[in-house]
């Protein structure tokens, strides 16, 4: 982090600041009194489980060099301080203010699925010709990126910022922080249809990263998706990129080949042919890719440098990570989230891999709300449309996934059990080696509690 002065945060967040001696040199930001570090300003937020205000003490011990509240804190000494109305609202006035002091392209990433994973591949390609800086992991909320504002140093020449939100508003906040000069939506699913009730608010919610654009700015947009399509109608919002199997597309995807090895595709772009070859799994990567690769040129990276980093880019744990028991069993690692399009997605993926059996075991998706019954049972219509030898499902919702396969089914077995641990007392007498299981469910019903059984078992 570039080093402030705690007058000029106390100015720019409109706060009282309260300090006997000289001013304070600020080196970094945290909101975690565990992870404070010597210079630090220590933020307390309240949130709705626990209070930053509580901690504050534990951040001074640990040495941070002032502390931003907007409660009453006893006996601090002279440790100097600034009071604000709202620590959170003072923390994206000072992210604010941070990444304005950099005249650098800032690019978000946003999108119902593929976010983290096309926010890697932008980074991975554009590292070939630029220091890049992005956010950590799923620091994409309202606290996490302005936390990874501030490790934006001089060194950088792009800054890749993933933007996630849960209802309308969220992308707006996010986007008025740092201003992107350039965004991707990576698709309109129907992750938060419980909140935002219908695609068409979600598609409201994604755009939301436009609203500080004006018709410098670029969108880069998969043309696929029914919903994305309608923007074209609204070009002057900005410019326009699009992607996809569309022949209207200005990067048209084609020749799409997967496999257990990974996939390969090639890719049409003023009238001439790139081939491009990725050792991940799943098609939906090849339309992850094809947006990098739309930020990639647009930044002048040669296409050389931009073939390899796809070919060097090993994806993410729990997200369609393959692993070999000892006895042969092959598993499909897929559980970190789980929404209907990210299911399907992973049910075809699973029917690429070679071996003996194709098993998908299977857990509710959170957050569907009246949705949930639908969405559930289309999923299971949908492993019973490309039939897999054996669905097992597990958890409350998961339910309608095993009758909307039996619906469809013809020849496909199909096991429910209430509970993960039922299952796992028969795990033993229901995968045999050289089957191909695919585990998936949402991340609160832990099913890599599955995948660790499996593997441990050989």
């Amino acid at each position: 982090m570039k080093e402030l002065r705690l007058s000029d945060l106390s100015y720019k967040v409109k706060g009282i600041l309260h300090s006997r001696g000289t001013d304070v040199v600020v080196k970094g930001i945290s909101t975690d009194s565990r992870k404070v570090t010597e210079g630090d300003l220590f933020i307390a937020i309240q949130g709705e489980k626990m209070d930053g205000h509580d901690f504050v003490h534990q951040a001074i011990r640990k040495g941070c060099s002032a502390v931003l509240v907007h409660k009453n804190i006893e006996d601090i000494g002279e440790m100097p301080f600034i009071r604000v109305e709202d620590t959170l609202r003072a923390l994206h006035q000072m992210a604010e203010y941070y990444i304005s002091l950099f005249n650098i392209p800032k690019i978000a990433v946003t999108g119902s699925t593929g976010k983290t994973t096309t926010k890697e591949l932008i980074a991975s390609l554009l590292s070939k010709k630029y220091r890049v800086i992005k956010n950590i992991g799923n620091y994409n909320n309202h606290i996490g990126l302005p936390l990874s504002v501030f490790n934006v140093e001089e060194k950088h020449e792009i800054a890749i910022f993933e933007m996630g939100m849960s209802n309308l508003g969220e992308i707006d906040l996010l986007s008025s922080i740092i201003k992107p000069d350039i965004a991707v939506i990576t698709n309109i699913g129907l992750s938060h249809i419980e909140n935002l009730k219908s695609q068409k608010n979600i598609l409201k919610a994604k755009l939301e990263v436009t609203n500080y654009f004006d018709h410098n700015n670029v969108l880069i947009l998969n043309y696929d998706d029914i919903w994305l399509k309608t923007l074209d109608k609204e070009s002057n919002i900005c410019k326009l990129v699009k992607i996809g199997l569309d022949r209207e597309s200005d990067y048209i995807i084609k020749d799409i080949h997967d496999s257990e090895e990974g996939i390969s595709f090639s890719l049409n772009v003023n009238n001439n042919s790139y081939p491009f070859k990725m050792n991940v799994l799943g098609r939906h990567n090849v339309y992850n890719a094809t947006m990098a690769i739309a930020c990639g040129i647009y930044f002048q990276v040669d296409m050389k440098d931009i073939a390899e980093a796809l070919s060097e880019y090993r994806g993410y744990e729990m997200r369609l990570k393959t692993e070999k028991t000892s006895n042969g069993v092959i598993v499909l690692n897929d559980v970190y989230n789980a929404s209907p399009d990210s299911m399907k997605a992973a049910i075809q993926t699973l029917t690429t891999i070679k071996g003996k059996r194709h098993i998908a075991i299977l857990s509710d998706m959170l957050e569907m709300g009246s949705f949930t019954v639908k969405y559930h049972k289309e999923v299971g219509g949908y492993a019973a449309k490309v039939q897999l030898d054996l669905l097992i499902t597990t958890g409350k919702f998961a339910e309608y996934i095993a009758m909307g396969a039996k619906i469809q089914a013809n020849n496909m077995s199909i096991l429910h059990y209430e509970e993960k641990k039922e299952l796992l007392d028969n795990l033993d007498d229901l995968i045999m080696p050289g089957d191909v299981v695919l585990v998936k469910g949402s991340r609160g019903m832990r099913m890599e509690e599955i995948v660790e059984y499996i593997m441990e078992r050989g």
